[in-house]
């Protein structure tokens, strides 16, 4: 007689089974970030409804002529915040505030990419790598270790140099330079999980029965190894973030006036030096608490998904390995007394 399939519910007591074990800290700090990030995701999807100006617009109608002809008005330059403007303008005529919430959208764009690239060529090698071995296993292995010794700042500049000789500057090319920078960390993962998972008896019987390697790293070995990759995609989208952040500061991220926090920032040094420090203080502060949200997602997940590093004190190293904590015995023979019916050899 076969045994009843799971149904949904089922399924979904058990992935949320990790969230219900995990302590309190865990779950504040993936609410908090979860709460930060989901608001900069709705700033980024309805951009163009919640910002009152588009991100390089420095005019705006205020009415028609005689003629029925628009009267347009300038938008002023360096605007202090009120409330025709809350978070000013910056010395180019832009709206601050439409800007930063313009460029919540080309950040998420941009992280959404190129982690979609690392994960698309580091996964993939990692798998293949770990579960055939040989040769082929240690050029790899030797290649992500060059790549991964280089800094991911200093990566991406090289590799946006190489992508402005032949592409114009954009979302594209900044995710693949963003990207590339944070494929070794996806391969050496997944790669490390594989050796340690092709090795479990599940894995074995089933290449015993016959089944094809393919079916092996697909249905037995993937599944397996697949779950620290949640966390490393938070982790990187918060790091992701600041490398393109950088990258714009350089001149080397999005083309110009296309909105982008980095780039925002290195325009307004010159409005600060003047005394106007609102042009580059929302665009830090947008870097700021984009990046903390998508870290405090990450920090957290990695507690709930490893149960091991839910140790908090003695109670949390009690719930982690899943005992109860049991009360020291006290010897019951003195090692100072010496025992009668132990004899010393001569």
């Amino acid at each position: 007689m076969d045994e009843p399939r799971p149904t949904w519910r089922t399924r979904l007591e058990h992935a949320l089974r990790p969230w219900r074990r995990a302590n309190r800290t865990a779950r504040v700090l993936v609410v908090i970030g979860l709460i930060i990030t989901i608001g900069f995701a709705v700033l980024a999807v309805f951009a163009d409804a919640i910002a009152p100006y588009g991100q390089d617009q420095y005019r705006y109608e205020t009415g028609v002529d005689a003629d029925g002809a628009p009267v347009f008005e300038s938008i002023p330059r360096r605007q202090a915040p009120g409330p025709g403007f809350p978070f000013g303008t910056t010395s180019a005529r832009f709206d601050v505030l439409s800007r930063v919430v313009h460029g919540a959208r080309v950040a998420f764009a941009v992280v959404a990419l190129s982690t979609l690239v690392a994960m698309g060529i580091g996964v993939p090698l990692g798998l293949f790598s770990g579960y055939r071995g040989g040769r082929i296993d240690r050029v790899l292995v030797m290649f992500m270790d060059a790549v991964y010794a280089f800094p991911p700042l200093l990566l991406a500049i090289i590799i946006a140099f190489i992508l402005k000789e032949y592409f114009d500057p954009g979302v594209a090319s900044a995710a693949v330079a963003v990207g590339v920078t944070y494929m070794p960390q996806y391969y050496r993962v997944i790669r490390n999980h594989t050796l340690s998972v092709k090795q479990e008896p599940f894995v074995e019987a089933a290449r015993a029965l016959g089944a094809k390697p393919r079916t092996v790293v697909t249905r037995y070995v993937f599944l397996n190894v697949v779950q620290s990759v949640p966390v490393i995609f938070t982790l990187n989208a918060a790091d992701g973030v600041l490398t393109l952040a950088g990258l714009g500061f350089l001149g080397l991220g999005v083309a110009y006036p296309l909105a982008e926090w980095g780039a925002d920032v290195s325009r307004a040094v010159s409005d600060v030096v003047s005394g106007f420090s609102w042009t580059a203080l929302y665009p830090g502060l947008a870097i700021t608490l984009l990046v903390t949200g998508l870290t405090l997602v990450g920090e957290g997940l990695n507690d709930i998904i490893n149960p091991l590093l839910r140790v908090r004190g003695f109670r949390g190293r009690g719930r982690a390995a899943g005992l109860v904590a049991l009360p020291v015995a006290e010897p019951l023979i003195d090692p100072a007394q010496p025992r009668a019916d132990i004899q010393l050899l001569p």
